[in-house]
């Protein structure tokens, strides 16, 4: 079922599968382009920071759209059929139960693990995959959109960074330590992708997955601002229409306002993670 991809290539080592596909579309190649790597030499996610993975330990890709037929303020929703869509696939590869990958506002999968020492992040959530959306020409004749996603796939805990090992999880980890076949993820995710690619062209974009599997729903978030401001508050759902978080507003009891993406540069969990079942 990979039928509607009009280019596919797959590299060793690129810079960034990003900037490959940006390069496509710029010279013309029809949608949807997908370019797959081993590794990354500057992988990157949002507010520049840096993605980093042993090679083939994650499954690194972008892909790239045309979205003539998607109305500007709706083009967030390639990287939300895309997550949902890894989100399925990563479940099916390793045999996780449905629901087990959840979406973290506003570009994260991640997964809730079993109550954690001391020394783990306090919300119990760790950091499965990162999206990155990126678009040009958006109103005009020619829009284009780029979206990344790095997921860490076949990568043993033994050997995450250091200093990210609190806070991320892979599917290997997740699985119980079984390996996790990196072709088969890609295939599944590309059978779960393209019709959602289809649904979103005729117009129909799949709310309910998307809502449901939003893991800041009902939870204590911390919103970090560009400029260092940072505020706690409960978030209260998203915004199926906008892409928007909704939280509550500490200024008038019983309002809610609603979080864009350029309003801040992190959202942490600040309370603990409902434990699993």
């Amino acid at each position: 079922m990979t039928g509607f991809l009009a280019r596919r290539e797959t590299f060793e080592r690129v810079g960034s599968t990003n900037d490959v596909v940006r390069d496509w579309l710029a010279s013309g190649t029809p949608e949807v382009c997908l370019a797959v790597a081993r590794e990354q030499t500057a992988g990157r996610g949002r507010e520049g920071r840096i993605w980093v993975a042993p090679s083939g330990a994650a499954l690194l890709l972008s892909l790239g759209f045309r979205p003539t037929w998607l109305a500007p303020e709706r083009v967030w929703r390639l990287a939300a059929i895309v997550s949902l869509a890894m989100a399925e696939a990563a479940e099916a590869t390793a045999g996780l139960p449905a629901g087990t990958v959840r979406l973290k506002w506003p570009n994260d999968l991640v997964i809730a693990v079993a109550p954690a020492p001391a020394t783990d992040a306090p919300s119990g959530i760790r950091k499965l995959a990162g999206v990155l959306g990126e678009t040009d020409g958006l109103g005009t004749t020619d829009p284009r959109a780029v979206v990344g996603l790095g997921l860490n796939a076949d990568w043993a805990a033994a050997d995450f960074p250091p200093a990210l090992a609190d806070s991320m999880t892979s599917l290997r980890e997740a699985a119980g330590g079984r390996r996790i076949d990196l072709d088969r993820l890609l295939e599944t995710f590309l059978a779960e992708l393209e019709p959602r690619v289809e649904s979103l062209r005729d117009g129909v974009f799949g709310v309910a997955g998307w809502v449901d599997r939003q893991v800041t729903t009902d939870r204590m978030i911390r919103l970090e601002a560009p400029h260092g401001d940072a505020t706690t508050v409960r978030a209260i759902g998203v915004d199926p229409a906008s892409g928007a978080l909704i939280v509550e507003d500490p200024t008038a009891l019983g309002s809610t306002r609603h979080v864009v993406v350029g309003e801040v540069t992190h959202v942490r969990l600040a309370d603990p993670a409902p434990a699993q079942v």
